[in-house]
């Protein structure tokens, strides 16, 4: 089953940047989701259980690591790319 999930991360800090492009860089290391980065949101792309894996991972990793964050998440069932919702 395809999954698309748009995701906006908030770090609660004054250098919320490179919190930002580390979590970023986590998720492009998946090889079997495809991950959009726009000015607003990071979009994935794929599988469920990849997708859903990858995002449990990397969330995860960011609490850890980074204390305060902040996810805002859209899940959508199916591939948006395939409706122009991109």
């Amino acid at each position: 089953m395809k999954i698309s999930v748009e995701i906006s991360m908030y770090p609660l800090r004054d250098e919320f940047l490179p919190v930002i492009g580390y979590f970023i860089e986590q998720l492009n290391k998946d090889q079997q989701v495809e991950v959009k980065t726009n000015s607003m949101s990071t979009q994935l792309f794929g599988e469920y259980d990849q997708v859903m894996a990858l995002l449990q991972a990397s969330i995860k990793e960011s609490f850890e690591r980074f204390n305060k964050v902040v996810f805002a998440t859209k899940f959508l069932h199916g591939d948006a790319r395939a409706n122009g919702y991109e």
